[in-house]
């Protein structure tokens, strides 16, 4: 990738921070699937597990790709503790990931998304019918539902992780690789 034109590409959108990595430094953990299980989310969406796969499969996805660019976005709440409120800066970061996608697809490259929380682009969730998703090239995989220990990648990549009063700090993981030839 001509990361000239990357950086050029992501000077338009208010991205905080980048990073690309090789996909082999990104580890998969068992411990955070078990916080997955904590959350009310969990076993309703194809975003979260179990629906995502187990995490052998999600470990596969992510290391069949050999790079992918980290990145993370800034929003600011009146209070930090207001869930909703929280909740409610998070769509602008998935449009913000969604046009990182395109980007790279635009250059002839295979994605693949993990980002924040779980999908909600459907009120009813297709999963606990048994169907398939109705929108899998929208939906986005949590990275937590992969196993992926966010703070620990911004730590090592020296990202802030938390700023702080009333800011949240929103991740993803765009994987890339070249398309093949069929």
């Amino acid at each position: 990738m001509d990361i000239a034109a990357f950086e050029e590409f992501i000077s338009q959108y208010p991205i905080f921070e980048y990073r690309i990595l090789p996909t082999d430094t990104i580890a998969v953990e068992e411990r955070v699937r078990m916080i997955c299980e904590e959350c009310p989310r969990y076993g309703s969406s194809w975003a979260c597990p179990p629906g995502v796969g187990p995490l052998s499969v999600c470990y596969e996805k992510i290391h069949a790709f050999l790079q992918g660019i980290f990145f993370s976005s800034v929003a600011e709440v009146s209070d930090i503790m207001n869930m909703e409120e929280l909740l409610s800066t998070r769509q602008a970061h998935e449009e913000l990931t969604t046009e990182v996608g395109k980007y790279l697809t635009s250059l002839g490259y295979e994605i693949y998304i993990l980002s924040t929380e779980s999908c909600d682009i459907c009120e009813n969730c297709t999963y606990k019918e048994g169907k398939p998703c109705r929108f899998p090239d929208r939906m986005h995989p949590c990275l937590e539902s992969h196993g992926v220990v966010v703070q620990e990648i911004a730590e090592r990549e020296q990202m802030e992780y938390s700023l702080g009063g009333n800011t949240i700090l929103w991740f993803s993981l765009v994987l890339y690789r070249e398309r093949k030839q069929s």
